[in-house]
């Protein structure tokens, strides 16, 4: 299991805001946190791979966004921000062994709003992803069934829903356009327990401002690994856009 990460740049606290207003970051508190959620991966197995630093891109951390890989193939994403299409170099030179496609003009597509579970992928139609992007994606994944969903009152699809271990998917009901889109949905109690990041068939990773969630994710067998990650999510991140999980068997 290895991990893709991209450590904070000094241009952080500059990163797009599309439905949350701005609040100060303490970068020295973000490298910190970035540094307790890298050691949270390996502490739970998985080989960690630093990206080549973009520190010209303030959003360059969430290094989930330049890219969708699915079983051997990564699929170069082409945001709807202009401003994050020059994150995609380094992300792409860390999948030499993978077969790379590309969103190409005029599709966009940001790998945020794209949630895998099995052969299913969902993607949400979202101010940075469009109907040719989807398009696109669902061509260079021919394996996949590819689902798009509404996603018009956050950022990413993933901003408002992850899944489970089981498949099950997780959301925060006031922010996600259609719960019914999925075939399993589990509400939970607090905006940011919607995200977790599976670390195995028991575990999920999650942020330390949803205490609820992972208590109620407990009541289900699961022990969630919990991580500060506040000056993130004053950026609208969460676990899941820190890292791209590569499971290479």
């Amino acid at each position: 299991m290895i991990a893709l990460v991209r450590r904070p740049g000094p241009r952080l606290a500059q990163g797009l805001l599309t439905h949350v207003e701005r609040q100060e970051v303490d970068l020295g508190l973000a490298l910190r946190q970035w540094q307790a959620y890298v050691d949270a991966l390996t502490g739970a197995g998985w080989r960690v791979v630093e990206v080549a630093p973009a520190d010209d891109c303030p959003d360059a951390v969430f290094v989930e966004d330049p890219v969708v890989v699915y079983g051997g193939t990564a699929v170069i994403a082409r945001s709807g921000a202009p401003e994050r299409r020059a994150e995609t170099g380094g992300v792409e030179k860390a999948l030499d062994n993978f077969d790379i496609r590309r969103i190409e003009e005029p599709g966009t597509l940001d790998g945020g709003d794209v949630l895998k579970i099995g052969d299913t992928i969902y993607v949400g139609r979202s101010t940075r992803t469009n109907d040719e992007g989807i398009r696109q994606l669902a061509a260079h994944l021919p394996g996949a069934t590819v689902v798009p969903v509404p996603v018009t009152k956050v950022l990413h699809l993933k901003t408002a829903v992850t899944a489970l271990p089981d498949g099950t998917v997780i959301g925060y009901p006031p922010l996600v356009d259609d719960p019914s889109a999925f075939p399993r949905f589990l509400a939970v109690p607090e905006e940011s327990g919607a995200h977790v990041v599976l670390l195995d068939d028991h575990t999920v990773l999650m942020a330390a401002s949803a205490p609820e969630t992972a208590a109620l994710l407990g009541s289900r067998g699961l022990h969630a690994v919990r991580v500060d990650i506040s000056e993130f999510e004053k950026l609208e991140g969460c676990v899941t856009c820190l890292s791209v999980r590569l499971r290479t068997a």
